[in-house]
């Protein structure tokens, strides 16, 4: 897919501040520093719509970014970081839960696992959290540049094990540097989104 155009649209922490335009959602959920907001800028080929940042856990709202009038990217605080106050990663559960549990606008989750490392307690509480709620999910497991190649099917095995994958979903090895995944991980979202 194009990206002609993309912008942040709103930041919410409630769903009154959600957009109310109607348009299909794709959710952006993993632990943080897992590479989401590279995952954003590679996808749509921007270098800095969604902002990387050396400090995990700085996503501290819902972050509605519009993509050609048509859609959105809804990106989630990361999870897991233990240097985000406790205040605060209680104020983000039920945010996040109202939003998953409550959009009908959102078609299907992109979970953003690193392919480095066996997915955390967090990243399959999240997904279970997900199929619970019969969305859709598609794995991502970003960071393929970082191991070798004849490692790749092992610790795409793994991760598919540790999550317990349901059929119905697909994980996708992507990297943000060499855009590995990138066309497959659209094919995907084309589908959630206009089927």
């Amino acid at each position: 897919m194009k990206i002609t155009h993309a912008e942040l649209s709103k930041s919410a922490v409630r769903h009154i501040q959600y957009p109310k335009d109607e348009l299909p959602e794709i959710a952006l959920a993993g632990r943080s520093n897992v590479g989401k907001s590279s995952f954003i800028n590679r996808l749509i080929q921007r270098k800095s719509l969604a902002r990387t940042s050396s400090v995990p856990g700085k996503t501290q709202t819902l972050n509605f970014y519009q993509l050609n009038h048509s859609f959105y990217f809804v990106d989630v605080p990361g999870y897991g970081y233990a240097k985000v106050s406790k205040a605060e990663r209680k104020k983000w559960g039920p945010m996040m839960e109202e939003y998953f549990e409550s959009r009908a606008n959102l078609k299907a989750v992109v979970l953003v696992t690193d392919i480095r490392h066996e997915p955390s307690n967090d990243d399959m509480k999240m997904y279970a959290y997900l199929k619970y709620l019969n969305h859709p999910v598609i794995v991502v497991a970003t960071k393929t540049d970082k191991i070798k190649r004849g490692r790749k099917h092992s610790h795409l095995n793994r991760t598919i094990q540790l999550l317990d994958l349901d059929r119905e979903d697909t994980i996708i090895p992507f990297s943000a540097v060499t855009g590995e995944g990138k066309e497959q991980v659209w094919n995907h979202i084309e589908h959630y989104l206009f089927s």
